[in-house]
């Protein structure tokens, strides 16, 4: 049988050009505000709890009233029941801000179930019914705040720099957002523009002060 002249007998290499994985976006406070402000307001206590814990999306949308003890001021998460399959404890009352925020959602959940006469399991709902999808809200969001292309993901990374910045250690900021290895934590932990500007400020400081020593 003639081979085919037309097929390859060999697959030729190709110089892939390397593929780039990692995110840089942030959001600071104010872009916080600005994308919420424009969110359907059953998403806005989505994106803020978001931001101040950094928690995976899932996870926001599926905890419920009974991984929450309102008495101890603790939210659990079981072993098993995260992406990383390790169990978490947060006492969100020492936030005063999240603890607002879940103190909020639990009067609204009480609200919605006099008015369904029925119990209402998820903390973030939208009238009763759960959250699964929230792409479109959120891009259209962000479009009108003035940051197109910034991922709902990008709060993880936010709160990652944030508790970078307020100087908790590394090993508790991994247990509050779930991040099992410092690798990938590390991946999130990235500088930006604003953490770099402050940093040069301090050495400056340092700098000036040393200056100043050597002239008395």
């Amino acid at each position: 049988m003639e081979q085919d002249a037309n097929k390859l007998t060999k697959v030729p290499e190709f110089n892939a050009p390397p593929v780039k994985t990692v995110r840089k976006g942030f959001f600071s406070r104010d872009d916080l505000n600005a994308v919420v402000q424009r969110l359907p307001h059953y998403l806005r206590p989505v994106a803020r709890f978001g931001y101040l814990t950094g928690w995976r999306k899932r996870e926001i949308l599926t905890l419920t009233w009974a991984q929450v003890d309102r008495d101890a001021g603790m939210i659990r998460l079981e072993p098993g029941t995260t992406k990383n399959d390790e169990g978490r404890e947060i006492p969100y009352r020492t936030l005063p801000e999240l603890a607002a925020l879940i103190d909020e959602r639990w009067e609204r959940t009480r609200r919605v179930q006099r008015v369904m006469r029925a119990i209402v399991p998820t903390v973030f709902h939208r009238k009763g019914q759960p959250i699964k999808y929230i792409r479109t809200a959120w891009d259209s969001a962000c479009l009108k705040a003035g940051l197109p292309g910034s991922w709902f993901h990008d709060l993880r990374r936010s709160a990652v720099r944030n508790m970078e910045r307020a100087g908790v250690s590394r090993s508790v900021a991994m247990k509050i957002t779930g991040h099992k290895t410092e690798s990938i934590y590390k991946r999130y932990a990235i500088a930006d523009v604003a953490s770099i500007e402050e940093g040069m400020a301090k050495l400056a400081s340092l700098d000036s002060g040393r200056l100043a020593a050597e002239n008395e």
